[in-house]
């Protein structure tokens, strides 16, 4: 099936790009029904404008509470026909409100091997920890950080004399591959909406 996707953003938009890319080529069966950002300066907002998908800005400061900010979100992406929504580097821990419009659609991808290094800075936290193997996850979203089901892993080696820029650049790449397979496997039906507390259903 062809996944109508809304992907939400919060900065410079390189997995929003491969993504824009992937179903420029046809090798992703899917279109980006919109972007929305929680920030008005969001680099991705570019990335989509020039790509000819609506890009929007909806700022989180401006609502009272979060609830509210994610029901402004939902009908941004119902209003424009979104059926899953891809966190691509989304700064913001979603409530249930869109949880509940998307039961088991919702994915992100995260810079690290989760359940390690959840939340912010994952790659700074990896080089803290001296560890020499991190990677990146896509997983369903759930109401915890970084907690939900895991889909798919892949692994970065992180070598002598990496810091956060060189690592990112190999993380970046890894994401990128990653989460366009993983999007490709939703819409041929390989990987399913993940309902409560399921693990993902392979087909």
């Amino acid at each position: 099936m062809t996944l109508a996707l809304g992907v939400l953003v919060s900065g410079n938009g390189t997995n929003l790009q491969a993504i824009l890319d992937a179903t420029r080529d046809g090798s992703l069966d899917a279109r980006v029904s919109c972007v929305i950002s929680n920030k008005t300066d969001a680099m991705a907002l570019e990335r989509a404008a020039r790509a000819g998908v609506p890009a929007l800005a909806i700022p989180h400061q401006t609502f009272d509470t979060r609830a509210a900010f994610d029901r402004a979100l939902v009908s941004a992406l119902h209003e424009h026909g979104a059926e899953w929504i891809v966190l691509a580097g989304f700064m913001r821990v979603l409530t249930p409100e869109i949880l509940r419009a998307f039961p088991g659609r919702v994915v992100n991808v995260h810079p690290s091997l989760l359940p390690s290094f959840p939340g912010t800075n994952a790659m700074r936290q990896a080089l803290a920890h001296g560890v020499k193997l991190t990677g990146c996850t896509v997983h369903f979203v759930d109401e915890g950080v970084d907690s939900g089901p895991i889909i798919a892993q892949r692994a970065v080696e992180i070598v002598d004399g990496d810091d956060e820029h060189t690592l990112a650049e190999r993380m970046h790449a890894a994401e990128h591959a990653l989460l366009v397979g993983v999007l490709r496997d939703i819409a041929g039906g390989r990987v399913r909406p993940s309902i409560g507390a399921e693990r993902p259903r392979h087909g």
